[in-house]
Order: C-alpha cells, then structure tokens, then sequence
C-alpha cells in the first residue's frame, strides 16, 4: 500500500484531473452497484454530505436511534442541513417497516417534513448487525409508501457482503445513495466514498467543496483506497473468524455476557457499570477496546490484528474477570 502511494500518478482533484482518484471512483460506483461516486476524507463527511445533498431545513431524517449520523456525527444534520431527526429503536438496528411508515409524517403545515430513510448496515451500536437484501428491500418499500429517500450508511457494508455471502451491490439494490469506508476493516489509511446516481453525485461533488472536503493531488492516498477495495474484503472472513473465536472465550466469564456476533464487532456486557476500569485495565497490557455505555464494552477485529493479539485481549479479559469476581 504504501508503495502504491508512493508511486501514484496525480493531478488536481478539485478539477477532476488526477487520475488514480478517477479509477478509484469507477470502480467503487461498479462495486456499489451505482452510476457515479466520489471519494471523500472520512465516513462522516460521505454521510453528511449526503444527506445535505438530500434533504432541505426543516425537513426530518429518520433512522435508529443508535445511528452514526445522529450519534456520531457531531451534530451534523442539524448543523450542516438544518433538518431534525426522528429516532426508532430496533434491538437489531433495523427499524421494523412497520415502525418506519408510522413515523413518517402527514401534510400537516405544522409538523416537519419526513424527507429521507438512514439505515446503517453493518449496524456499529448493534454488534455489527447485518441486514440481508430482503430485509433491506422491505425497508426501502416502506419508505417509498410515502415518497421518502433512502440513504445507505454502509461504512462496514463490506462486512455485510462477506457475512452473508453476496456482492455489495445486492445489499444496495433500490437505494437512492450509500457511503463506504475504505479505511476501518479495509485497509487504507484514510477515506471513504459516497455513490448514486449522476446528477446526486455532481452534487455532492459542489457540497464536499462546501464543507472543505476539495482535496488537490489526493491520489496518492486513493491508490492505497484503491487497494484496500479490491483487496480488503478478502481479509474480512478472517476478521469475523477471530471475533467469533473472542466472543466464544469472553462469554460466560465471571460477571460477563456476549452475543454472538455476526461480523467483526464484539460487544461483551458487563453485570457492574464497570466498563471504565475494564478499559482501562486493556490498555495496560496494550490491549485497545472502547467503552460504549457504562456497562458494554466495543471490541472490534481488523486486518493488523493476529491470532496472538486475540489471545492476549482473551487473557487481560480473563485475569481482569476473575480479580473482580465476587
């Protein structure tokens, strides 16, 4: 990867001129079964910039309640395009279709407008959850009832895809846009991509320079993304392998319980509001996890992890489990 980046060809990507940016760009709208993309610096921006490009103030996004775009996102739906958001919970992360056609909202001049669907696959606060093409069709077709758009936050769609054995493209069937990350499980330093259809994309295009996203000789970072699309997904089942094989280890545990999980992402549920001390009791031993509520903690397995460093977090886990049992 970093001889990719070193050897790149580039030009001004502000202007559309640097070439490795162009291939990475094709070959991620073929990926992601849409017409155009745009490579972006982060999964937030493709996100947001999305959803700006989608939605007018005033207007409301609904998704669920533990979605990156409304948690994690620094409040950009509201700072960036000045719409509101309207949450569901679905233990899974995926609103029932049901439950998306009755929050949508009438006509009435005193309430706000439902403009655009958010669904999240893998859901991150869910355990990296996965929504199979069914289930996605069924949401879309619940949006649709009532004119909305659909927005995919596929920051981990690859690990969807490889969980359930199909292409990308089956999981964005019907979609009117979806962003990916290229950095997190797959690889690359830095960058996501944002993809739909022409006309959505130009736009996009003028949002990004908008929100300081415009980036100059940017390819030397797209030909490490460029890598990591076509070569990350491989790693992946090695990923979810070892989350299965830490999972495994972890639950049961004194004081502990962890759900099985169905990609990379690890949630272990701690029976005291104790995750802090636990975090901080990993990060002696070098072992990085991240504490997502007082009593659950976020392990999370990727490619420049190895059988050795799952041992060790299933040890520091162990001993750190039976020093506190009571």
């Amino acid at each position: 990867m970093r001889d990719a980046m070193a050897g790149a060809a580039v030009g001004d990507d502000v202007m559309g001129e640097d070439p490795t940016v162009v291939e990475l760009e094709r070959e991620a709208a073929a990926v992601l079964g849409m017409e155009a993309a745009l490579f972006v610096p982060s999964g937030t921006m493709a996100n947001q910039c999305a959803i700006h490009v989608h939605c007018r103030p005033g207007d409301e996004v609904i998704c669920e309640e533990r979605s990156h775009v409304t948690l994690y996102e620094a409040g950009g739906i509201a700072r960036w395009s000045g719409a509101s958001v309207k949450p569901l919970r679905a233990e899974d992360g995926f609103p029932d279709p049901a439950d998306i056609e009755a929050a949508v909202k009438g006509q009435d001049v005193h309430l706000t407008r439902s403009r655009l669907l958010v669904i999240e696959n893998t859901h991150n606060m869910a355990g990296g959850r996965v929504l199979d093409p069914d289930g996605f069709a069924a949401r879309v077709a619940a949006a649709r009832v009532h004119g909305l758009l659909v927005h995919i936050d596929g920051a981990r769609i690859a690990n969807a895809a490889v969980a359930l054995g199909c292409d990308v493209a089956a999981l964005t069937a019907g979609a009117d846009s979806v962003s990916m990350c290229l950095s997190k499980a797959l690889g690359a330093p830095i960058g996501s991509v944002v993809a739909g259809g022409a006309d959505f994309v130009a736009e996009v295009r003028r949002v990004r320079k908008a929100f300081g996203g415009g980036m100059r000789q940017v390819g030397v970072i797209a030909a490490a993304a460029r890598l990591a699309l076509r070569d990350g997904p491989a790693a992946l089942v090695r990923d979810h392998e070892r989350a299965q094989r830490l999972a495994t280890a972890l639950d049961g545990l004194p004081q502990m319980s962890v759900a099985r999980p169905e990609t990379n992402i690890v949630m272990l549920d701690l029976s005291s509001p104790s995750a802090d001390d636990l975090v901080r009791h990993l990060a002696r031993k070098s072992v990085l996890a991240m504490a997502v509520r007082p009593d659950r903690i976020r392990f999370v397995t990727h490619r420049d992890l190895d059988e050795a460093a799952v041992d060790t977090c299933i040890a520091t886990v162990t001993d750190w489990s039976r020093s506190n049992d009571s």
